[in-house]
């Protein structure tokens, strides 16, 4: 008789192919070799991707889901390789961005023996997945598999941790498999309330100063056609988050800028004074509320939000929209009137020549002194023509870009947001250019960064992946060296770097290099760069103690924004 049973290893891998997955990012090891046994096999169907660490692998992964909008996978051994994905797993917990990890795990009979590379990953990262669970037979892969796709794409986006035992994976199984479309006690998309709607249509209509943030929920819930058409219909400015970016082209003549510590002087100072704030799938983060008790306490507050946890945690709201942002929009459009806010727009207008005069100009134009962080950016911006996918890196580099950069379409602006990771932009950008290979993907990374996975290099190398890597190096942790030079009398404790030879080590890698130590070569260099049809990294000396403003201090009020 004819066996038709298979190993659960090769369950894993027909599973992941079930999902539609092409693309794994990973690291092998002795727990989770059976699969990559099974992955060598099934090489011509999926595609996996050898980093060089395994942090490397949910970055790149999270790179690959923020420019598709699937979900990201990534494979490790247990022990060191399971601790090592755990960054880029709350990373992806507090940035709502969907992925599947599995890590491999001692035989079923050595859990508790503190054997060889175990580690109880499970207890870990319980408090950074949206879901994990511990696989030890080999019949339960198929259903944990399906849930976890289900759980991490479904609702408000997150990561999930499957720990497969080394028994399960070489144990056999009757393989069959199907999708997980519902789990009962897991409801991820809430009923829309129209009675709440209405209310919501209500003050939006009557108010005299309204106001509209956005956030990655407007991305995550592919409602960026219904976002453009609420802001034109009603004509009420719209200002972003920093994941938020994108979501709307920079050049709408609403969209009025960024929100947050380092946002624009216009968006922040005039949360205080709107009459009804519109939170369109945005999370009122500490960075872009401030302090809270002084927070648009003259606002009514409609949120528009999918995750209840989200409604009222942080700011009070007069009407909260519990549902799917892309159905409540498409609900509430009928609803609104068609207006146009001339007035409350020249408010946002005036504050932004007040920014332009006393930072932006210099910023993008500097007339004296070296390279700037802005200028850069505003170069690659004349040479991609916002058609580009910016990949930042965390730091001073981080809010340059998100400033400054101009975006046509979404999925455009891929950077940590809530962890803040330094050692990102990297491998994301390995991510984001695998996921979208007709898109130009640039990572702009600071000289600390940079060299917090450096080692990625190698897998640009070898997936000859062409990559546009811009290392803004201002030999300084930038964004710390600010909060010194601000706040603790520019005694500047650990923050001096001394940085080796970047273009060496990147020729070593055999990636085209160049450096710029002067103003009159950047335009040429960022356009070689993105000529490239190969991976090209790029160094540019800029000035090393240029600060970030405008600037919010922890703990002040939106209205204190400084300007210098």
């Amino acid at each position: 008789m004819k066996n038709n049973k298979i190993s659960g290893a090769e369950a894993v891998i027909r599973c992941l192919l079930e999902e539609g997955v092409d693309l794994v990012y990973g690291y092998p090891g002795g727990a989770i070799m059976p699969v990559y046994d099974e992955l060598y096999k099934f090489k011509d169907e999926l595609h996996h991707v050898l980093v060089r660490h395994e942090q490397g692998a949910t970055h790149a992964a999270q790179g690959y889901a923020r420019a598709t909008g699937k979900v990201g996978v990534a494979i490790a051994t247990s022990g060191p390789g399971a601790t090592n994905l755990v960054t880029g797993i709350a990373d992806a917990q507090i940035d709502s961005t969907p992925l599947v990890c599995i890590t491999g795990q001692v035989g079923k009979h050595l859990l508790g023996s503190d054997a060889f590379q175990e580690t109880d990953i499970i207890g870990i990262s319980t408090p950074v997945t949206k879901w994990n669970y511990q696989v030890t037979e080999a019949h339960e892969i198929p259903e944990i598999i399906a849930r976890a796709f289900y759980i991490a794409k479904s609702g408000r986006p997150g990561p999930v941790l499957i720990d497969i035992t080394k028994n399960a994976q070489f144990d056999e199984l009757e393989f069959s498999y199907k999708k997980c479309t519902s789990i009962r006690s897991y409801n991820p998309k809430p009923t829309l309330n129209l009675e709440k709607l209405q209310e919501a249509a209500d003050l939006i209509n009557s108010a005299k100063k309204p106001y509209i943030l956005f956030g990655q929920g407007i991305i995550l819930g592919e409602a960026e056609a219904e976002l453009k058409a609420l802001v034109e219909k009603s004509g009420i400015p719209a200002a972003w988050t920093l994941l938020g970016l994108s979501a709307l082209p920079t050049d709408h003549p609403l969209n009025v800028g960024m929100l947050g510590m380092h946002g624009n002087y216009g968006p922040n100072l005039l949360t205080n004074e709107c009459d009804v704030l519109i939170a369109l799938g945005m999370r009122f983060d500490d960075r872009v509320t401030g302090n809270l008790a002084t927070y648009a306490k003259q606002a009514k507050v409609i949120h528009f939000e999918i995750d209840p946890s989200e409604i009222d945690k942080n700011v009070k709201t007069d009407v909260a929209i519990l549902a799917d942002v892309k159905e409540s929009l498409q609900a509430l459009l009928p609803l609104i009137e068609s207006k146009t806010h001339d007035s409350w727009h020249n408010e946002f207008k005036k504050k932004y020549k007040i920014e332009f005069d006393s930072v932006i100009k210099e910023e993008l134009t500097p007339t004296n002194g070296g390279i700037s962080m802005g200028e850069t950016i505003e170069m690659i911006n004349k040479h991609s023509k916002g058609d580009a996918i910016m990949v930042s890196d965390v730091g001073q580099h981080q809010m340059f870009t998100c400033r400054y950069s101009k975006f046509n379409s979404s999925k455009s602006n891929i950077t940590s947001g809530g962890l803040g990771t330094m050692g990102f932009a990297l491998p994301a950008a390995i991510g984001a250019k695998m996921g979208m290979p007709d898109r130009e993907v640039v990572a702009i990374i600071g000289d600390g960064g940079f060299q917090m996975t450096i080692q990625e290099l190698g897998t640009i190398f070898q997936t000859k992946v062409p990559v546009k890597i811009v290392v803004l190096n201002n030999e300084f942790l930038g964004m710390v060296r600010q909060w010194q030079e601000l706040f603790f009398d520019s005694r500047y404790a650990s923050t001096v770097m001394t940085n080796p030879n970047f273009i060496a080590i990147a020729e070593g890698y055999h990636i085209k290099s160049r450096k710029v130590t002067k103003r009159e070569e950047l335009d040429g260099a960022v356009a070689e760069m993105l000529a490239s049809k190969e991976s090209y990294f790029l160094e540019v000396m800029v000035e090393k103690e240029n600060n970030v403003f405008p600037m919010i201090p922890t703990g002040a009020s939106v209205s204190d924004m400084r300007l210098s």
